[in-house]
């Protein structure tokens, strides 16, 4: 029964898709507008069809509540960066709907693929065994808790100080900052595990940042209401909507994807351990969403349709 209702998972995808497309191609709405959640939640439903399929492993089935959290803290994960790109404006929105009523709920919809489209295409790579045979020399690494705070501080600051050259940098801060706070909590650490000579989840997590930023791509190049890159340097060369050297930015990315897995994860297992604390920290996800959708629509959004 379960193997059928990951086969189904995986024909309804395509099915999605080849009408999406269809659409595209017609001019038709609402494709043409909501083209990135037609491309985006197939998408999770076949990787976790194939994870199923691979490894007897579904988020949908065997842990419905942890992946419903996942898509919250997703979009609480990237309207950080949101935030960050008010001021440093790489990229803006264009051609959304005028109806703050739907574009609101759109914004929390798109948002909340980032984390498990990530993850799920990393753990399908890993089931189909890629990378699994790497390996690394295990090494002590000293106190490296304290460097990599320092240096996860400087590539978050930067930025601020310096936008034209800097920008770059806060692709990686979250890694530096926020991986040593979990290992401290008691949580896992990917600079821990690639120091003691695991790969596999690394190279995975960073093949899949890579198809992901691929697919992101693609389907935005397409679409009406879409985002626009708006950087001061490096802004030629582009494939599909993306200049060439930006697609280097979806490796460390989606490093930062498990990290901030990792970190809200631990936070709930170890400092959110009262349904008071989970109250008042779910109460200030909502809020974080209400300002910077406001934000979004002030200073972000190029055009509405």
């Amino acid at each position: 029964m379960r193997a059928c209702l990951a086969t189904g998972q995986i024909v309804l995808a395509f099915m999605v898709w080849g009408l999406t497309l269809v659409g595209v191609w017609r001019g038709q709405e609402p494709f043409l507008t909501w083209i990135y959640h037609f491309a985006w939640w197939p998408y999770i439903l076949l990787g976790d069809g194939l994870l199923f399929l691979l490894k007897g492993e579904s988020w949908l089935w065997d842990r419905p509540r942890e992946f419903f959290r996942l898509l919250l803290w997703s979009v609480t994960f990237w309207l950080l960066f949101e935030a960050f790109n008010l001021y440093l404006q790489n990229w803006r929105y264009t051609g959304l709907m005028p109806q703050w009523w739907l574009r609101w709920p759109g914004y929390a919809l798109a948002f909340a693929t980032v984390l498990p489209g990530i993850l799920i295409t990393a753990q399908v790579l890993a089931a189909l065994g890629a990378w699994g045979r790497t390996r690394g020399r295990p090494r002590d690494p000293g106190a490296w808790q304290p460097v990599s705070l320092i240096l996860g501080t400087a590539f978050l600051v930067l930025p601020l100080i310096f936008p034209r050259y800097a920008f770059p940098l806060i692709w990686l801060s979250f890694i530096f900052l926020l991986d040593p706070i979990c290992q401290v909590l008691g949580g896992p650490s990917l600079i821990a595990r690639w120091v003691q000579g695991e790969r596999q989840e690394i190279l995975c997590l960073l093949s899949a940042g890579l198809i992901c930023g691929l697919w992101w791509e693609m389907w935005n190049f397409a679409a009406r209401a879409k985002w626009v890159y708006t950087l001061p340097i490096l802004n030629s060369w582009k494939v599909f909507e993306m200049p060439l050297l930006g697609y280097l930015g979806f490796l460390p990315f989606a490093l930062e994807c498990a990290i901030i897995y990792n970190f809200f994860k631990t936070l709930d297992s170890q400092v959110l351990i009262t349904p008071r604390r989970q109250h008042y920290a779910w109460l200030l996800h909502g809020a974080f969403w209400l300002i910077m959708f406001t934000a979004l629509d002030t200073w972000t959004v190029i055009a509405y349709r």
